[in-house]
C-alpha cells in the first residue's frame, strides 16, 4: 500500500520525487546489465507514483479511460529521449532483459499488481530481490488461489504476458512452481487446471482497507 494522501500533501516529498525522476533524463541507461534493469524499473515505478499524485484522489489508475489506461500517454525524458511507460515496459524491459520476473518488479498502482518495494531496486541485489518479489506474489491470493474444486484462480498477468511465462498453461504452472511454497507446490505438482484469471484494478492506496 502507498500513502498517496500523505505524499500529495507534502511539497518537499513531491519535489524530491520530481528531482529523482529528472536525474534519469541524461543518465546512460543502455546495456543489458543488472544496473540498467534496476534503473528502468525504478524510473517506471517513480513516474507511476507521480502520475497518481497528479490526479489524486482517484479510485484506479484507469479512471477516465474507457478501454485501456494512461501508459502510452504518460511520458518522461530518460536516457536522452522521451519514453512512455508503455515503451519502458514493452520496448525496453521485456525484450531487452528477457526476464519474466520483471512483472514482479514494475508496479501499476493497483491492488492486483505485485508489491511496490519499499526501497529502490539495486543491481547488486537484483536477483535476490526479484526472486523474493516473485515468491511474495505467487504465494499471495492476488497471484494464485487454490479453489475449493482444486482448480486455480490466478492473476491476469499470467494471461496478458503468457509468452513471458512459457506461452502455455503448462509453462505458467512450471513458472509458478519455481516460487511456490511447499503447500502450493504440492498442488501444482498435480497439474491443476486453470479455472479463472482475475485482477483488481483498485488503487493500492493506504487509505483503503486491506483485502
Amino acid at each position: 500500500r502507498v500513502d498517496y494522501a500523505a505524499l500529495a500533501a507534502n511539497p518537499s516529498d513531491r519535489a524530491a520525487l520530481d528531482s529523482y525522476i529528472a536525474g534519469f533524463e541524461t543518465r546512460d541507461l543502455s546495456g543489458t546489465g543488472k544496473a540498467a534493469f534496476a534503473a528502468w524499473v525504478n524510473l517506471y515505478n517513480a513516474v507511476t507514483v507521480r502520475h497518481i499524485l497528479e490526479r489524486y484522489p482517484l479510485e484506479s489508475i484507469r479512471d477516465g479511460y474507457l478501454f485501456s489506461g494512461p501508459w502510452k500517454k504518460v511520458k518522461v525524458m530518460a536516457d536522452g529521449r522521451e519514453v512512455s511507460l508503455d515503451a519502458i515496459e514493452h520496448d525496453i524491459l521485456r525484450p531487452r532483459f528477457s526476464d519474466p520476473r520483471v512483472h514482479y518488479a514494475i508496479n501499476c498502482a493497483s491492488y492486483g499488481c505485485p508489491n511496490l518495494q519499499t526501497s529502490a531496486w539495486e543491481g547488486e541485489t537484483l536477483d535476490e530481490d526479484l526472486t523474493r518479489a516473485a515468491m511474495d506474489y505467487v504465494n499471495h491470493p492476488r497471484g494464485v488461489t487454490v479453489l475449493s474444486n482444486g482448480k486455480l484462480q490466478i492473476s491476469k498477468i499470467y494471461k496478458w504476458f503468457d509468452e513471458d511465462f512459457g506461452g502455455s498453461q503448462s509453462g505458467v504452472i512450471m513458472h509458478l512452481k519455481l516460487y511456490a511454497d511447499d503447500d502450493l507446490r504440492a498442488v501444482l505438482d498435480n497439474a491443476p487446471r486453470l479455472s479463472k484469471y482475475t485482477y483488481d484494478w483498485s488503487l493500492n492506496s493506504a487509505s483503503v482497507d486491506d483485502k
